[in-house]
This record gives C-alpha cells, sequence and structure tokens, in this order.
C-alpha cells in the first residue's frame, strides 16, 4: 500500500486538502483516518484509557464524530487541534459515564515522558533528592483533571499554547496559567513525599 500513487499523494497533502477531499469524496477520510489513528489512539491511552479494547471503541466514535461534523470545521483552526479538542471531549465524556478516574500513561516504553515534566518544574536540579518516574507519575496521576489534561498536551503531546488552547478551547494566557499551578502542583505533591 505504501508504494501506490494514491498512498505518496496522500502523504504530501496537508490536512486541509484532506478534508476539502472528503467533503468531496466520503471515501477519502479514510487518508484522515490513517494520518491520525496513531496519534490519537496515543492521545487517548495517555489521558488514561487504561483499557486497549476500550480505547479502540473510544476512537472509533472519535472517527465518526470527526465524520459527521467535518463540515462544521473551522479553517481558521489547525485541523489537528480541531480533531484533538474532539478527541477531549469524547475521552473526558467517556470518563464521566464511566465514573472512573483516569490515570496519565501505563506503558512502561513512555515513561521516559515524565521526564520532560520534571525537567521543567525543576526536579532534575535536585541532587539530593531525585525522584523516580514512577513518583513523578503518581504526582501527575493525582491532579484535578484540567490540569492533568493540560500537562498531557503540553510536555506528552508536545502541542504549542496555541494548539491547546484550541483544543480545550480556553485563551493562551489560560493555558500558560493552567501549566503553571499544574507544576507547581506537581512540585509540592513530590515534596511531601
Amino acid at each position: 500500500m505504501a508504494d501506490t500513487p494514491f498512498y505518496r499523494e496522500e502523504q504530501q497533502c496537508s490536512d486541509q486538502e484532506l478534508v476539502t477531499k472528503t467533503i468531496k469524496n466520503k471515501q477519502a477520510f479514510a487518508a484522515i483516518v490513517r494520518r491520525y489513528e496513531a496519534p490519537l489512539l496515543r492521545y487517548v491511552s495517555r489521558l488514561g484509557c487504561k483499557d486497549a479494547s476500550a480505547a479502540q471503541d473510544l476512537l472509533q466514535e472519535i472517527f465518526v464524530k470527526i465524520f459527521l461534523h467535518l463540515n462544521d470545521y473551522d479553517h481558521s483552526l489547525q485541523f489537528s487541534s480541531w480533531i484533538y479538542r474532539i478527541a477531549h471531549n469524547e475521552t473526558v465524556s467517556y470518563f464521566r459515564k464511566e465514573r472512573s478516574r483516569p490515570s496519565v500513561l501505563t506503558r512502561a516504553d513512555d515513561f521516559f515522558l515524565f521526564e520532560r515534566v520534571a525537567d521543567d518544574v525543576g526536579l532534575s536540579d535536585q541532587k539530593e533528592h531525585r525522584h523516580t518516574i514512577l513518583e513523578i507519575k503518581e504526582a501527575v496521576d493525582r491532579l484535578e483533571p484540567r490540569y492533568r489534561e493540560i500537562i498531557v498536551l503540553k510536555f506528552f503531546e508536545e502541542k504549542s499554547y496555541e494548539e491547546i488552547s484550541d483544543i480545550l478551547q480556553i485563551p493562551q494566557g489560560t493555558v500558560a496559567t493552567l501549566i503553571s499551578r499544574a507544576k507547581k502542583k506537581i512540585k509540592i505533591y513530590l515534596e511531601k513525599n
């Protein structure tokens, strides 16, 4: 499949071009699914959907919602921000329905991402007490959902303030404030250990 001319053309298309093609021909939506399936599944898992089967079901619901609302997409936003917002909202709704408290990251191969948080919070500079990845993970898990979500977007999904603003539909100044507060809370939780 990777050698077909259609696949090569699809890889070179921008998100905007894929949206335009999909609006004209619904079968072109497969290209959007191929482009965003892995990143959105990773994002849903990082927001705390631990069950692989539930994450796949949730991903299907996300793509159905994207497909149904593609005509409503605001072209002034980045397409990736728009679909991440849909993924975020669907995941939050899932946790409400399940009445469960999500836990950030459960895959051991993603644990290195907590080092980014530790570096940014200034925990790497502390020579007298190095915190383990598990301690940092537990501190992030203890955060209120709005703080945990913003940490996932900033450090694990590597989204810019502008993208986070678009995804969560909050001003960029609020994004900066929430990130700052979340980092302070993480530091406080770790200092109590």
